[in-house]
């Protein structure tokens, strides 16, 4: 028998203190006190009788029990907004929403092909098409905020509840505007990195640990001027205009390398490959629109990545 005293307050409340990993930045997000917040988890842990967070060191962390409720919760939350979502399709005669999370290496290579094949099938869905870093877009999957995620595979502790479809291999390049110094070949690459400033993944990005792992193996410990960004876009503008190495996947500048704006330093960098696909929840029951789009990804994957 359902608890009556867990309120739909309760899970929202619940989902985000456990997204945030913080009950001030959830009720900063909620719009409500810290106070008002602490109080709604305790009621809530009360009604279940276990504890959902415990703290550690100066902040707190989800427990086991917390961990099994969110799934829960979150799968909750995401069914309450598609019978709202529903309501509206009959209010205005449109399909519910589907909502992507795209990390950069597919938003402007794979995305833009795929949307324009889906668009084709006349679904009549609204697609709400977020980027960012990857930790955060797996929460937003994980609490029910986002449909799928396309992009790498997140590491395996990142996984639990989530299903991921594999559709092709991409690796890390390390690119320059044309006309780059280092590209005249008079010198070491690696050793000229402490010359010039560094575009790196931030710590939170999916790459960040394959990217460390490839530097140090060659020799390069330390970078004097790091800048850290997931901004593809001032990623793209910054390079081209000063002597900057960007450290990104390859699909995101594809199309720059292919324009011949931008150039990769020729560095062997094969080790990073990484696999790149579709990740859902586990237990979901994907839409008809979802299925439809996910269908125009894998398309769209097949013609500019036929070598997978």
């Amino acid at each position: 028998m359902i608890n009556s005293r867990v309120k739909f307050r309760h899970l929202h409340t619940f989902v985000e203190v456990a997204r945030q990993k913080s009950v001030v930045k959830a009720a900063e997000i909620l719009h409500v006190s810290q106070p008002a917040v602490t109080k709604t988890i305790r009621e809530l842990e009360e009604a279940l009788g276990v504890a959902m967070f415990e703290r550690d060191g100066r902040g707190i962390r989800i427990t086991r029990y917390g961990e099994v409720f969110l799934r829960h919760a979150g799968a909750a939350l995401t069914a309450l907004r598609q019978g709202v979502d529903s309501v509206s399709q009959d209010l205005f005669d449109s399909a519910p929403p589907v909502r992507i999370g795209a990390l950069p290496t597919v938003s402007t290579r794979i995305m833009p092909r795929a949307m324009t094949l889906f668009l084709a099938e006349k679904t009549g869905s609204r697609v709400k098409i977020v980027t960012g870093d990857n930790a955060v877009l797996m929460e937003q999957l994980r609490v029910g905020e986002l449909d799928l995620v396309v992009g790498r595979l997140a590491l395996p502790e990142k996984m639990t509840g989530l299903s991921f479809e594999h559709l092709y291999s991409e690796q890390v390049v390390f690119t320059v505007r044309t006309g780059h110094p280092l590209l005249d070949g008079k010198r070491s690459i690696f050793e000229g990195f402490a010359d010039y400033p560094v575009l790196m993944p931030t710590r939170g990005s999916i790459i960040r640990p394959s990217v460390e792992q490839f530097l140090i193996a060659n020799g390069v410990a330390s970078l004097p001027t790091q800048v850290e960004t997931v901004s593809d876009a001032f990623g793209r503008a910054f390079v081209r205009s000063s002597d900057a190495i960007w450290i990104i996947s390859a699909g995101v500048v594809a199309a720059d390398i292919e324009d011949g704006v931008l150039a990769t330093l020729p560095i062997d960098t094969s080790e990073t490959r990484g696999p790149v696909g579709l990740t859902i929840r586990a237990d979901a029951n994907p839409s008809t629109p979802l299925s439809i789009l996910m269908q125009t990804i894998r398309q769209a994957a097949a013609e500019i990545m036929p070598a997978r």
